[in-house]
Formats: structure tokens, C-alpha cells, sequence
């Protein structure tokens, strides 16, 4: 009979953890919307992306609102999840922030390249702020907020969303987090920046639509 506390154990229920973050991650909240309102691949419409803002402009606020709720639920639940997790395996309290490290960014990366998509999906944004949210409330309120004040005053909110990562990534060097939060934000960070290159060239083009108007 194996000890359940054995390294083998640990790693095998850490496997499992960080794979359940990442299906968390994959559920296709907008691809989904798509499909049960209007029979659409929202892939195939707007910006490509299946987060809320395609949503947003491919069928309206009501489906947006719900996909934005449900994709930051997503990265709660993630975090959430190996706190709960965690503990179950007997091992060190020290190793906690890596084990919830390790399922921010498998929830990340699955909201970003669900297995049930292609490996495509999302731009991680609000799946992003669930985890910031049950990470250090302080960073998550810090980044919505500046993610808001952004989208007010310019309406893009490709920007509003890479100034709120920036902004997290420095709130949480700021506050006295553990080292793995620190790291899991700043990781997240530049890979939301990243899935964002395509933004960025319409930015600096002058070319990226405001809230309202349709993509190019």
C-alpha cells in the first residue's frame, strides 16, 4: 500500500491540479456563446479572438457581459482550486505559492490555447484578472481599476488591458507577496503583453478599433 504523502503522491496530485487549472482555462466561454446564439464560429468573425470583446462585437453586450463573468470565475476557480488542493497532500506549507503559481499560469495558458479549440482562444485578460482577484485582492482591484479608467478615457481596451497587467506587475512587487506570486503576475504579465503583438502593431498604426466600433 503506497503512503499518500509520498513524493510520487505529491507529484501525481500536482499533475492533477495544475491539468485541471489548465481544463478550467480551456473551457471555451466564447466559442461556446457563438455557437448557442447565432450558430457561429466567433473565430471567424471580428478580431478572432474568442475572449469578451469579440464577443462584444459580434453579439452584443448581454453574451459579453456573461462570457467576461464567466472567464474571471475561470481564474479564480484555478486559484481556489490549489489552495484547496494543496493542503490534501501533506507536504510543506513553503511550497503552496509555487503549487498555486504553477495553476495561474496552466489556467492562462489554457484560456489562451484550449485543447478543445486548436490551441487557440482568448487573449487571457479576464481569466487573468480572476486569478488576481484570488491571488492578492489588492493587485487584482488595482489593475481593474486602471483597466476601467483606461477604457473610459480612450475606449480601447486592448490597452486598458496591457496597462492593467503592467499595473499588477508592479503592485505586486510593491506588496509583500511570496516570491512565486510575484513571479506568477510578472510571467502572466508579459504573456498577456505577448498575445497582445497583433494590438500593439494597430496601436502604433492608429488602427485598432475603440468599444462601439467593429474590427478591421
Amino acid at each position: 500500500m503506497h503512503d499518500a504523502t509520498s513524493p510520487f503522491f505529491i507529484s501525481l496530485f500536482g499533475i492533477a491540479g495544475v491539468a485541471a487549472a489548465y481544463l478550467l482555462g480551456s473551457t471555451p466561454t466564447g466559442y461556446l456563446a457563438g455557437r448557442l446564439l447565432r450558430g457561429i464560429d466567433i473565430r471567424q468573425h471580428g478580431s478572432g479572438s474568442t475572449g469578451a470583446t469579440n464577443v462584444l462585437r459580434t453579439l452584443g453586450k448581454g453574451p459579453a457581459l456573461v462570457v467576461l463573468v464567466v472567464d474571471v470565475l475561470k481564474g479564480m476557480a484555478a486559484i481556489l482550486l490549489a489552495r484547496w488542493l494543496y493542503p490534501w497532500l501533506g507536504a510543506s506549507p513553503d511550497g503552496m505559492p509555487w503549487a498555486v503559481c504553477l495553476c495561474g499560469l496552466a489556467v492562462l495558458l489554457g484560456h489562451s490555447r484550449s485543447i478543445w479549440l486548436g490551441f487557440t482562444g482568448g487573449k487571457s485578460a479576464a481569466t487573468g484578472l480572476g486569478v488576481l482577484l484570488a491571488l492578492s485582492w489588492p493587485v487584482g482591484v488595482g489593475a481593474a481599476f486602471v483597466f476601467l479608467a483606461v477604457l473610459a478615457l480612450v475606449r480601447i481596451v486592448s490597452l486598458a488591458s496591457m496597462l492593467a497587467a503592467v499595473t499588477a506587475a508592479i503592485l505586486v512587487c510593491l506588496l509583500p507577496e511570496p516570491l512565486a506570486y510575484r513571479l506568477l503576475v510578472i510571467a502572466g504579465g508579459l504573456y498577456v503583453l505577448a498575445l497582445h503583438r497583433a494590438n500593439i502593431v494597430r496601436l502604433l498604426a492608429g488602427t485598432e478599433p475603440k468599444v462601439g466600433r467593429s474590427s478591421p
